[in-house]
């Protein structure tokens, strides 16, 4: 079984968290492909078992790209398991507001996707977040946030989220090559 894991990002950050989260899934047995989800190497996910596709958060939302490319593809993934992940700003604003701006990126994208893939699982991940990343509006309301610049991304979590998409991958292997064992979603 070949897991696309595809992604949008805008800076980077969720471009090396989809390479990370592909390198966790290859270490555990499964071969993947890694791809950009506006480069149009992915492509369609009708011959594949699984996808993981990620964006990166902006607004609360995802990348367009990433967004147009679910809704393209919302029959294939829709009989598929598929895991999605967001990366955003969440743990960079401060404490007073940062659960709350976790639970909001959380709700809506998942909320917005949900019906058109159904998935597996989702998990908003923190990236960087540099002043360059933001409009001079952005930038003031982020500093009233008492966000703060920088790195902010927990490997730790990361590789903790793609090691029970990796344990769901490997079960749902072994049920197929079962006799008996049924395709199904995860």
């Amino acid at each position: 079984m070949i897991v696309p894991v595809g992604y949008a990002s805008a800076h980077g950050s969720t471009h090396e968290v989809a390479e990370r989260i592909a390198s966790g899934l290859e270490e555990a047995g499964h071969r993947v492909e890694c791809h950009h989800l506006e480069d149009g190497d992915i492509g369609s996910p009708a011959s594949r078992d699984a996808c993981v596709v990620g964006s990166a958060v902006h607004n609360r939302d995802w990348l367009p790209g990433a967004r147009r490319w679910v809704e393209r593809y919302a029959t294939e993934l829709s009989r598929m398991p598929v895991w999605m992940f967001g990366v955003g700003m969440s743990r960079a604003p401060g404490h007073r507001v940062r659960a709350r701006a976790e639970q909001e990126q959380e709700r809506r994208v998942v909320e917005a996707l949900r019906e058109v893939v159904r998935p597996v699982g989702h998990k908003v991940f923190s990236g960087e977040v540099h002043p360059d990343h933001l409009n001079p509006m952005g930038r003031t309301l982020f500093r009233a946030m008492g966000g703060r610049y920088g790195y902010h991304r927990d490997w730790s979590v990361v590789d903790a989220w793609t090691g029970s998409v990796a344990e769901r991958l490997a079960a749902r292997r072994g049920r197929r090559a079962s006799p008996g064992g049924g395709g199904g979603r995860g």
